[in-house]
């Protein structure tokens, strides 16, 4: 039996987290797929597959991280070349997925990027596409091709299980996380409060008052993304000036800036727990805690390439996430 068909299942990484990339197919059990990547002097990017691709289940590995836009077009290349090489199928494997935050038009004469990153990836070539936690779940719909989403949720929920938490609440740090925040009270069996702000700017926001109780109670914020951390540590702040005890962070996405970095260390959270869907960022001072989703994702890949359910994934201790 030759090399082709041992693995028929080939996965590729694009520049932008490679480590989790070499993760994922050490949880397979496969080797990572080579390909060179490289930038003319210009700034273009030059791609070439260095294997026989033809006819094999390709996925493409690539959080649309920071530089957004170059990892974005990366993915594009990395696509149109898997593409011409006559891959049977191309699925993109997007850990982060950048510009979902702009999913609608929420004032006049703006674009709605989430859907044009998603035709840029059908136009390019993709058949499917792989990704956790949204910032807009509703960005599925933009895709005329399978989407999976997955969550970060069980990962957390594990780890959160050896903590020994006490009288828990879970909090939404604003009114659109309440959802999320919903799903991980059920999942932890705990309190539910939400967290009202008033965003200044695009770098600032403020917390002005506290539905629910949390006076005495440790305190878990659920967010998917934090990139100036303004959201999460003004939360943070009136919470303890509400009497909360311990206060912890789970947050899928860590795409820290240096604002970001700076608002955390002067902050009054007890850890911040992020995943490792983009790189993980040094932030001396805080208590960080990385959770390793490559298990999530690599267990999700093999299960798509073989045609199974990837609904268990959703389960975790006999529960079924829904956020």
């Amino acid at each position: 039996m030759n090399e082709e068909e041992l693995h028929p299942l080939l996965v590729f990484t694009g520049s932008a987290n490679r480590p989790l990339a070499e993760r994922i197919v050490e949880s397979i059990g496969i080797p990572l797929g080579a390909a060179t990547i490289t930038s003319f002097p210009d700034g273009e990017t030059f791609v070439k597959i260095d294997e026989n691709i033809r006819g094999r289940d390709v996925f493409i590995v690539q959080p649309t991280c920071p530089p957004t836009n170059h990892n974005i077009m990366e993915l594009l290349i990395m696509i149109d070349a898997a593409r011409r090489a006559s891959a049977a199928r191309v699925t993109a494997v997007i850990p982060f997925y950048g510009y979902a935050r702009q999913d609608r038009k929420d004032r006049p004469r703006v674009a709605i990027t989430a859907k044009l990153v998603a035709n840029l990836l059908v136009a390019a070539g993709v058949n499917r596409v792989l990704t956790v936690d949204l910032h807009a779940q509703q960005i599925q719909g933009f895709f005329d091709i399978p989407v999976d989403h997955l969550y970060a949720a069980p990962v957390l929920y594990r780890y959160l299980a050896t903590k020994g938490l006490s009288n828990l609440v879970v909090v939404s740090p604003d009114v659109g996380g309440i959802k999320l925040a919903s799903g991980y009270s059920q999942m932890l069996d705990a309190g539910l409060a939400l967290v009202v702000k008033r965003r200044v700017d695009a770098e600032h926001t403020e917390a002005q008052f506290v539905v629910g109780e949390v006076s005495e109670r440790d305190v878990l914020i659920v967010d998917d993304l934090t990139e100036t951390a303004g959201t999460v540590t003004s939360a943070a702040r009136i919470l303890k000036e509400m009497g909360a005890r311990r206060i912890f962070a789970g947050i899928s996405h860590a795409v820290l800036n240096p604002l970001g970095i700076k608002r955390l260390k002067d902050s009054c959270l007890e850890e911040l727990i992020i995943t490792n869907t983009v790189p993980v960022p040094s932030v001396e001072g805080v208590n960080v805690t990385v959770l390793d989703v490559a298990p999530l994702l690599g267990e999700a890949i093999k299960r798509i390439h073989t045609g199974q359910s990837v609904s268990s994934l959703f389960r975790v201790d006999g529960k079924t996430i829904l956020l």
